[in-house]
């Protein structure tokens, strides 16, 4: 048995990529993309007529040149969710512009577009998860949507308070970025020699893991954004872990057993109350490996949905 069928045996695998023939060679159960996978898949040849399909659409709504722009980028990032959920049996998480993040009703608005976009392709919203930046506005968001039976992904999480706000406001799943939490303190103070249960993005994640365990709460953890193979078998039995090619192809190559490291238990439970704005934010202020983090990441992909936005513009 290769180390990707031992994790499957505690952990569902979900395939971070939006290449298709990744996808179909490891089987995952689920799909995550973002703005970057996005416009890394949009060079793909393969999806040239999914590409063309959306500056199609988007000529057709009409209106504006930007409204365009903006309407064949979200149906480009629909049709490869399309096209990867003929390869998963579950779901995939489609990511609403980051430039979005501190703007609680657009946040929603898009979210909304997006998931009646897919309807349009006949696919049911119980198959998507609409993913959203772990901000405040993010949070409260997704808080909204899970009761309209929209299921939330909460990406860009880095620290306990963003953990703990989503769990408290029901959202459907977290993504905890193991690998970007390893990077920020990497630079600044290596594991020499590195141990990967004093990995930070490893203990972080198994932090909020014994944490919703202990108090019941229902929202999935899916660790995500790994460096190392060492990290995900780390994590072995986390609720989901979303891994890149590269790294799914070292675990289906690698015949070694698998332990599970993670398992739910709910000693200790007394839930407390929910956390306030002015307290949630206090709290991941306090955190600055998580302020530099988030702010880093939608700082990014707010770059990579430009430039899928100015490939897409040279196209209309």
């Amino acid at each position: 048995m290769n180390q990707l069928e031992g994790l499957k045996q505690f952990t569902t695998v979900v395939a971070d990529s939006g290449d298709i023939e990744s996808i179909r060679h490891y089987t995952p159960q689920d799909a995550t993309t973002n703005p970057s996978l996005i416009l890394k898949a949009a060079s793909f040849t393969a999806y040239q007529p999914l590409f063309e399909d959306a500056l199609a659409y988007a000529r057709k709504q009409g209106g504006t040149r930007e409204t365009q722009i903006i309407n064949a980028s979200d149906k480009l990032a629909v049709n490869i969710g399309v096209e990867i959920l003929k390869s998963v049996p579950g779901r995939v998480s489609t990511e609403v512009d980051a430039r979005l993040s501190f703007d609680h009703g657009m946040c929603v608005a898009k979210a909304r577009k997006l998931v009646a976009l897919y309807q349009e392709q006949g696919i049911d919203k119980s198959r998507i998860l609409i993913k959203l930046a772990s901000t405040w506005e993010g949070i409260k968001a997704a808080e909204e949507l899970e009761k309209e039976g929209i299921n939330c992904n909460l990406t860009l999480l880095f620290s306990f308070a963003q953990a703990r706000a989503c769990a408290e406001a029901g959202v459907y799943l977290i993504s905890p970025f193991v690998g970007r939490i390893y990077d920020w303190y990497n630079q600044r103070k290596p594991l020499d020699p590195y141990v990967v249960d004093e990995d930070p993005g490893v203990v972080s994640v198994r932090k909020i893991y014994d944490y919703y365990k202990q108090q019941r709460y229902q929202t999935v953890i899916m660790g995500a954004s790994f460096r190392k193979v060492e990290q995900i078998l780390a994590l072995a039995g986390c609720d989901r872990l979303t891994i890149s090619p590269a790294l799914l192809e070292e675990l289906h190559t690698a015949d070694a057993r698998v332990e599970r490291k993670l398992s739910p238990s709910t000693e200790g439970f007394h839930q407390p109350g929910p956390l306030s704005e002015p307290e949630f934010r206090w709290e991941h202020n306090q955190d600055a490996m998580a302020v530099d983090k988030l702010a880093e990441g939608i700082r990014q992909f707010a770059v990579d949905q430009q430039s899928l936005e100015d490939l897409l513009a040279a196209k209309l």
